[in-house]
């Protein structure tokens, strides 16, 4: 019997160096609508003053801290940690998808090799993460998107970007975005010009690292509707949900 996508084991690893700890119940949500975050592990040196604000985050999340000693200033010790415990991992445990919470583009090697072995990565990071590394992922999303709202007055407001919902007008003007929804509706599309947005999704998912996340949404659909770039169609039997470009009707 095939395994359902809810029992798919999915392994975390964070770099807490270039991730915010605010960012993590929202990595968490979203990891678990793929499957089960069995594996939690955060890395980093638990002894500097800079991690402080991880630690109630690993016991809230069930998170296993790996430490760390910088064995060099000018070296990364917890990169090769991380890369090493997810090769690891790669050859010793069934697992279905990996995660990695890191702004470093470092971990793009590590990335490719496990997509190569044909398992998903999912990457979270924030907006300076480089390009390299986001393209790498099967799905990418920013944390910043993620963000959840200060409960304590010692933090800065200035430090938290709320999620902004893009309107239709900015997102035609992202050429990248309109490129991708297009071509995914191309190479799906029937002979008539309709395309299933089941389809398109998973074309975009096997082809980019795209998330409606990014732009302010939750699911494709919302953001096909608010884009405005193409003709819908709801089948009122299946509720499924077709599109096609406007520019060809």
């Amino acid at each position: 019997m095939a395994k359902s996508k809810t029992e798919d084991h999915i392994a975390l690893f964070i770099d807490c160096d270039n991730i915010s700890h605010r960012s993590i119940e929202g990595i968490i949500n979203e990891l678990s609508k793929y499957g089960v975050v069995n594996i939690r592990q955060a890395y980093g040196n638990w002894t500097k003053d800079n991690l402080k604000n991880w630690e109630d985050k690993l016991l809230e999340f069930a998170i296993k801290p790996i430490q760390q000693f910088d064995y060099s200033k000018n070296k990364n010790a917890t990169d090769i940690l991380m890369t090493i415990d997810a090769i690891d991992l790669l050859h010793t445990k069934d697992i279905d998808a990996f995660a990695f919470a890191t702004s470093d583009s470092d971990f793009t090697p590590v990335v490719m090799r496990v997509q190569a072995e044909g398992i998903r990565v999912y990457g979270f990071g924030e907006k300076k993460t480089p390009k390299p590394f986001m393209a790498a992922c099967s799905q990418f999303i920013f944390t910043e998107k993620l963000m959840t709202n200060i409960t304590h007055s010692t933090e800065s407001v200035d430090t938290i970007q709320a999620p902004v919902r893009q309107s239709g007008k900015e997102m035609r003007q992202d050429t990248w975005l309109v490129n991708v929804l297009r071509t995914a509706v191309e190479q799906t599309m029937d002979e008539d010009g309709w395309a299933n947005l089941a389809d398109i999704g998973q074309y975009i998912n096997n082809s980019t690292s795209f998330s409606p996340i990014n732009f302010g949404y939750k699911k494709l659909s919302n953001l096909i509707d608010e884009i405005d770039l193409f003709d819908i169609y709801v089948d009122e039997g299946t509720k499924q949900m077709s599109i096609r470009d406007k520019r060809y009707h």
